[in-house]
């Protein structure tokens, strides 16, 4: 038997397979260092510590720096901007007064409690502790990096379509900077023999009745007939003509993204600061303005009569859930992305609890605001608050324009509504684009990370060119499509996923140590109970809700065919089976049996762990510069000799292990 062979059969035998592989190689260089080409001792690179890298004697090439956040409040401003959307304008107002009003306010903060503060919580602890992206991180756990996989993709999707919303803004904006905003009456060329104008309404009386549920406003007309042009499409199959107006609204709006994002966090932290701050001043004149309106009152008392016989419906609490879900962006990958680049110890206990309670907060004066108006609106028309309130785009691009046109100085008031949703939008797509870029260029930092500006570039070029179909004539279609179904039932999927993961295979004693480490504290009960329960449960029930309760999309009275319906149930499957097959993947890379395999990939990697050497304390201690982790090696290598000055740490390490293990047989 050769050396060799006999250093594998004896040394290796029950060694697990990450340490096998290190110490294999550290023998060939051994080998190389020693024996076969110099006398004189040359310390293998596994065995280098980081002063040994400074002599100069060996050139290791290293990934560029990913950078960190420049000041302060970079990291709290982008996830207030982040999370404060254009879904707290036009989402939560509705939801709140078609499910008991105020009473409404009840279960939404019991979710927030449940759902939303727990997982927010932990994927800014995913990100903060480890510094890296939403793929890269999955070295927690590689049998889960299917989970970062779905995340890209699903952010992928709603990028897309995202930023179109953005461009539509845009062309509100340009068209509010006018001294009559083209949607105050009709006689215009997009408009039909069914416009009907306010001010015609008001004039109306007794003998000149008007059938208003036969009418349209002008406002509505504009939207549908000149901005969209969906007249000349018959439907989702039949796109039609680019138009070009809108074609180059959203190429100003990817070109708007990018320059914020040109050098990453450093540069969409500065930006974030007007970006995130602004909106809150718009919010407030409007709201004053609102609430200064004649009639206010009536929107406001519709906004927020509680009606609490509806608590006793499952449907408002799901609502309550899918509201906190959606408006706080878990499961994006951007709140762990913007929290992979803070210092080791950011207090994020702190920062989660201002960003969800202050969107929360942020989400109530919104309604105010809109309700106010709309209140004002509906005493202009003389029809009740609930014929004038639509949720989701209609209220941004019909409802409240009509009403602007009600106001005196419409056009600044109209100037200064789509200014502010610009605002709210080009925050959430910051993130989008960020978590994208950030999630690629972990995967592969000595190609990509010296390049990030034109991979950000690439990135936006492929995203402006796959958006071009919601340009065309029939792009609402499309844009109706992905909004139902990119980012529904398959973003579930994946927050639950990564929930039961964390929890059940890293373990929650682990994760709640590696807080510690962080900030110096451990969760309390609280944030355990809802990481271990409470969350996984509620979003469960979620996911089934939604499945059971599931209708297909509509826009307006057209109802989508069958193979549209198809090509959107097929979005959201597709993200969910990137979860089992990077489970197949990393399954396939190990070696032994089946079980044996599936062990190893569910483990850490051996440079799991916080990313700089001053922070790898406790059982992350570096002891190697190669592969910094020591869990699973130290305690072999101490046992076959070779680092006996870690000797302590080791011990440490040994005792970890051993509780573990103790506990887990209990």
């Amino acid at each position: 038997m050769s050396k060799e062979e006999y250093f594998h059969h004896t040394v290796f035998q029950g060694v697990p397979l990450q340490a096998r592989r290190f110490l294999n190689q550290l023998w060939k260089q051994m080998q190389e260092a020693y024996v076969w080409r110099r006398r004189e001792p040359i310390i293998p690179d596994l065995l280098m510590t980081p002063s040994d890298h400074g002599d100069g004697d060996l050139e290791i090439e290293h990934p560029e720096d990913r950078g960190n956040w420049t000041g302060k409040l970079d990291f709290l401003l982008s996830c207030i901007g982040y999370c404060v959307g254009l879904g707290n304008v036009w989402r939560f107002p509705y939801r709140a007064y078609t499910n008991g009003g105020g009473a409404f306010l009840v279960p939404y903060f019991i979710m927030l409690a449940i759902c939303g503060i727990p997982i927010f919580f932990m994927e800014l602890s995913l990100g903060q502790f480890s510094s890296l992206g939403p793929l890269a991180v999955w070295k927690i756990s590689p049998l889960f990096k299917g989970i970062g996989m779905a995340t890209i993709l699903i952010v992928s999707l709603v990028a897309i379509y995202y930023n179109m919303i953005i461009a539509y803004v845009l062309f509100y904006l340009f068209a509010s900077l006018t001294k009559n905003l083209p949607w105050q009456y009709c006689g215009n060329w997009w408009n039909t023999d069914l416009c009907l104008d306010h001010h015609i309404m008001q004039k109306g009386n007794g003998a000149v009745p008007f059938n208003i549920s036969n009418t349209v406003s002008p406002s509505e007309e504009y939207w549908s007939r000149y901005v969209l042009h969906i007249q000349e499409s018959s439907g989702i199959g039949d796109p039609g003509r680019i138009r070009w107006n809108l074609c180059l609204c959203l190429l100003l709006a990817w070109v708007i993204v990018y320059l914020c994002i040109l050098k990453g966090v450093k540069s969409s932290g500065k930006v974030v600061y007007f970006t995130a701050t602004f909106p809150y001043l718009i919010l407030i004149m409007l709201l004053i303005r609102g609430v200064t309106l004649e009639g206010a009152w009536l929107g406001i008392k519709f906004y927020l009569t509680p009606q609490f016989h509806y608590l006793l419906s499952s449907k408002v609490w799901i609502e309550a859930a899918l509201q906190i879900f959606y408006s706080l962006g878990v499961g994006f990958g951007g709140l762990l992305t913007f929290a992979s680049y803070n210092t080791f110890h950011q207090n994020i206990y702190r920062d989660t609890f201002i960003v969800t309670l202050g969107n929360a907060i942020t989400s109530i004066l919104a309604g105010f605001a809109i309700f106010s108006v709309l209140g004002y609106m509906s005493q202009e028309l003389g029809v009740p608050v609930d014929k004038v309130a639509k949720a989701g785009p209609g209220l941004a691009f019909v409802v409240y324009p009509q009403a602007m046109t009600m106001l005196p100085l419409s056009p600044f008031w109209s100037f200064l509504f789509f200014f502010m949703l610009l605002t709210l939008g080009l925050d959430s797509q910051f993130a989008f684009l960020e978590t994208i870029v950030t999630a690629v260029t972990d995967e592969f930092p000595y190609y990509l990370r010296p390049k990030k500006a034109f991979f950000s570039a690439i990135i936006c070029v492929v995203m402006f060119l796959m958006g071009l179909i919601l340009t065309t004539e029939g792009g609402m279609y499309w844009l109706v499509l992905l909004d139902d179904y990119s980012a529904g039932f398959g973003l579930m999927v994946v927050v639950i996923t990564t929930c039961l993961a964390v929890t059940r295979v890293y373990g929650i004693k682990r994760f709640c140590r590696d807080i510690h480490m962080m900030l110096g504290f451990k969760p309390g009960i609280y944030f355990r109970g809802c990481w271990l329960f409470l969350s996984p449960i509620t979003m469960m029930a979620l996911l089934v809700y939604s499945i059971i309760k599931y209708q297909p999309s509509v826009y307006g009275t057209y109802q989508f065919p069958y193979w549209a319906e198809v090509l959107g149930i097929l979005m959201g499957v597709f993200s969910c089976l990137m979860i089992p097959l990077g489970m197949v993947f990393a399954v396939l890379q190990e070696e032994g049996t089946l079980w044996q395999r599936i062990h190893q990939a569910s483990r850490s990697t051996m440079d799991w762990g916080p990313s700089l050497e001053e922070n790898r304390t406790g059982m992350y201690v570096a002891t190697l510069a190669g592969s910094q982790s020591p869990k699973p090696l130290m305690v072999h290598m101490r046992k076959y000799g070779g680092i006996t000055s870690y000797e302590n740490t080791a011990m440490e390490v040994d005792k970890e292990i051993e509780e573990d293990e103790e506990e887990s047989m209990m």
